[in-house]
């Protein structure tokens, strides 16, 4: 139902002038949006050089604000990556959703603090209900909890610190009060091809990644099962990825998870975007298994299409991730109800759920199931092409990743220097965005397909543009 529009007279000038700054700005997005077909992917040198004239030291008086907001979008937006054009694919960066952009704008001017529900009803609301949809939408356990972060590495240390916490109170140790100073030890085991942001995570929650035991993976970068200890214990917690961030291959959990819990171990599971195979009935059996981990991380701002930034953390029991995140102060109202600061690390926090809320709303489960199973598609169809023109595919494509490499001729064995030529020459010339790795020894382009304004057409004209850079390297 659309607000009533008020009259001018009750609108107060400070609020009228910041209502025609923000017209301003929907204006100015929408002008940014509509030049995408017609800029490169990656901008421009002259743009990214322009951006010198923001490095100044700060003026003494204030600036007119419709100033500050048209500099910003001279220097600024030229020097963007056109990331909502559907050929950036770099990172796994998810483009945005049409109905979680427009909820963040609105959001962002609603200015709601999401650590209370008396601090924001509106957003407590979303928050609960976004979660619920997240839960459900992946098929984990229905009395699961997730609460949303700035991204998966908070995602993933959420979930470690709750699996930590939770195995240190079984062994009779409380982290909370008595710290980790002379706690039992943890054992900490995952896989070789585990992902920086999960070892990010277990550094920052005391762990040690020394400590860490790393179990060998097979072509794809997933763990062996065969080769999984078989001595857990109850002071063992475990790391398993659904996708790996290279190939999008994932751990075979089905095999892992009920050895380790049943000898009273934790299972976290990094599936910043992996995990989202669930949604897509033709994809579920990548992922099968998944959900009997204690707990999750993943992110709404990749292959869901959210804005940034929000990851996603999910414990399967609410007082285990209650007893690692909660806070209590005089002042702060205990009500009992699901209080989004006592479910993560941060007090006041962005109201993040009110996005991931408006794409589910507007796409429903079918919806996200065609964008996961889409974008999948149009990866096995650009790793089709490329291999149809002498490029070498490294690693099957699993779900959204693309693993290539490039020789020096037609149908010869992939040489480093001239994939890196590619990718450099790709990325100057702004067709498409890809990015650069190294895959079992070897430098690869990896194309990560992960918005939903990808087409058919843009992975033609990526394939057509990958290669003729190919040709013009070879000489």
């Amino acid at each position: 139902m659309d607000a009533p529009e008020p009259t001018v007279a009750a609108v107060p000038a400070s609020l009228a002038a910041r209502a025609t700054l923000v017209s301003d700005a929907a204006r100015r997005a929408s002008a940014y949006l509509t030049g995408l077909e017609h800029r490169p992917v990656a901008p421009p040198a002259d743009a990214v050089a322009a951006l010198a004239a923001f490095r100044r030291p700060l003026q003494t008086a204030p600036r007119d604000a419709r100033d500050v907001l048209a500099e910003l979008d001279a220097l600024g937006s030229p020097a963007t990556m056109a990331q909502a054009r559907g050929r950036y694919f770099g990172f796994v960066n998810g483009g945005v959703d049409a109905a979680a952009g427009a909820a963040s704008v609105l959001a962002g001017q609603w200015d709601q603090n999401a650590a209370l529900p008396v601090m924001s009803p509106v957003a407590a609301v979303l928050d609960e209900v976004a979660a619920a949809w997240v839960v459900d939408l992946l098929g984990l356990p229905a009395g699961a909890t997730a609460t949303f972060t700035p991204g998966a590495t908070l995602a993933n240390l959420t979930g470690i610190l709750a699996g930590r916490d939770a195995l240190l109170a079984r062994a009779g140790w409380d982290a909370s009060a008595q710290g980790l100073f002379g706690a039992p030890p943890i054992r900490v085991i995952t896989g070789e091809e585990c992902h920086v942001s999960a070892l990010k995570a277990l550094r920052l929650a005391g762990l040690g990644v020394d400590r860490v035991e790393r179990v060998p993976t097979d072509a794809t970068g997933a763990v062996i099962a065969d080769a999984f200890p078989g001595d857990t214990d109850h002071l063992t917690l475990v790391v398993l990825q659904a996708g790996n961030v290279n190939t999008g291959a994932s751990d075979p959990f089905a095999r892992i998870i009920p050895r380790v819990r049943e000898r009273g171990g934790w299972v976290h599971v990094d599936g910043a975007f992996g995990m989202w195979a669930a949604v897509a009935p033709g994809l579920r059996d990548a992922v099968a298994g998944m959900e009997l981990a204690d707990s999750w991380g993943t992110d709404a701002h990749k292959w869901l299409n959210v804005p940034y930034d929000s990851g996603i953390a999910i414990v399967r029991e609410r007082a285990d991730l209650e007893r690692a995140m909660s806070m209590r102060a005089a002042y702060l109202p205990e009500t009992g109800d699901r209080e989004a600061m006592h479910l993560g690390m941060q007090m006041s926090q962005r109201a993040r759920g009110i996005e991931t809320w408006a794409m589910l709303a507007a796409n429903g489960r079918d919806g996200v199931a065609d964008l996961i199973g889409r974008t999948c598609a149009h990866a096995r169809d650009l790793a089709a092409l490329l291999e149809a023109g002498g490029a070498e595919i490294l690693a099957p494509v699993a779900l959204n990743q693309v693993l290539v490499a490039f020789g020096a001729a037609t149908g010869g064995t992939g040489d480093d220097a001239v994939t890196d030529a590619v990718i450099g020459l790709v990325q100057q010339e702004g067709a498409l965005w890809a990015g650069g790795t190294v895959w079992k020894g070897r430098h690869a382009m990896r194309l990560s397909v992960s918005d939903q304004a990808t087409t058919r057409d843009d992975v033609h004209v990526s394939a057509s543009a990958i290669l003729d850079a190919w040709t013009r390297v070879r000489g």
